[in-house]
């Protein structure tokens, strides 16, 4: 899944990036306000990590504008700031989550996905449709009880699928879900992982809507 890191400190903001890249995440970072309204403005993510203390345009401010806008994404806050008050101005102005440096990566990326999770309406932590079940914490797919080996690609389009069984997405939802900024994406690229998939699981599961996109069928 896709998440948009915001914090200026470079140190942080680096150990977050690549810290969350090993544990699934598609993590883009920026370093201040101003980048972060425009990035969520034209990209599609998941959920946000979100500095309170940022230059340009301070965290409280992009999450009160976002909130304003009918925007819903999930947002963590992750700053120093620990008094109480700071918390519950924190909450109160939308933020979802509230965690106060330092912390913990693993803790970090449990309630991005408890976050992610409940955003689209699921209760249970793992994926379950068709005889497919996917555990995004522990990174393992089951077909039919038995488990399946699939590269980090793979896994995250079938993750992307599952999480909305029965909804088209597009190719260019998958392009954006799959690859960073820094990241050339090849013409074809999400065709030849949902060959795999296909190979994999076999073919009845995930459909073509020409000229749309995909569907990972909610029955088999």
């Amino acid at each position: 899944m896709r998440i948009l890191i915001v914090e200026d400190d470079e140190l942080l903001g680096d150990g977050l990036q690549v810290g969350l890249r090993h544990c699934g995440f598609n993590a883009d970072w920026l370093r201040d306000g101003e980048s972060a309204r425009s990035a969520l403005a034209s990209e599609d993510y998941a959920a946000v990590v979100l500095d309170l203390g940022l230059p340009r345009l301070d965290g409280l401010s992009l999450l009160r504008q976002l909130r304003g806008a009918g925007d819903h994404i999930p947002v963590l806050v992750l700053t120093a700031r620990d008094a109480t008050s700071d918390k519950v101005v924190g909450l109160d102005s939308g933020a979802d989550d509230y965690l106060v440096k330092p912390v913990d990566l693993d803790e970090v990326a449990a309630r991005l996905r408890a976050l992610i999770r409940r955003a689209g309406g699921q209760a249970a932590p793992m994926l379950s449709v068709a005889g497919v079940e996917l555990d995004p914490a522990g990174r393992r797919v089951f077909l039919h009880g038995e488990p399946l080996e699939l590269p980090a690609k793979e896994f995250a389009i079938l993750e992307m699928l599952m999480r909305n069984a029965g909804k088209v997405i597009s190719r260019g939802q998958l392009e954006s879900a799959l690859y960073g900024w820094s990241e050339g994406v090849e013409s074809n690229a999400v065709e030849v992982y949902i060959h795999h998939l296909r190979r994999k699981l076999g073919q009845g599961l995930i459909r073509t809507q020409r000229g749309i996109g995909y569907l990972f069928e909610k029955t088999p």
